[in-house]
């Protein structure tokens, strides 16, 4: 089990959830932990979990760890990367790649790719839109 944890500048790190060895994501919360998606370990492809058929949101590439985010009728969008350390960078056009946490036990590009879509994005995200 992996966990995984959003960066905080000048603080400890905050712990945001867990991946499983079987590709299923937890996110941490105050009490039990919620089930809130999986990846498919062969394809990389990430789902968010939803009553019925669970939402696809994207792929982590098996190769290179680059994360895709999916576009409906549309060409996915890239959205940053994760590296062999853990470590997870958020694209940004026309400057550099923003740091945004870590996967603290790397297991492959599957796992950290769903870390990246399910937990680290959308915490970057609102943290960022402040």
């Amino acid at each position: 089990m992996s966990k995984v944890y959003l960066h905080r500048s000048g603080f400890p790190d905050k712990l945001l959830g867990r991946v499983k060895e079987d590709g299923r994501v937890y996110r941490s919360d105050p009490g039990l932990d919620d089930l809130i998606g999986h990846v498919e370990l062969d394809t990389g492809k990430v789902y968010k979990r939803h009553v019925g058929p669970d939402h696809y949101l994207g792929n982590a590439d098996l190769e290179d760890g680059k994360v895709y985010w999916h576009i409906p009728l549309g060409d996915d969008e890239y959205m940053g990367r994760v590296e062999t350390d853990g470590r997870m960078y958020h694209h940004r056009s026309l400057s550099p790649d923003s740091y945004m946490g870590n996967v603290a036990e790397f297991v492959s590009y599957a796992h950290a790719g769903a870390a990246f879509l399910l937990l680290v994005l959308p915490a970057y995200e609102k943290k960022h839109s402040n």
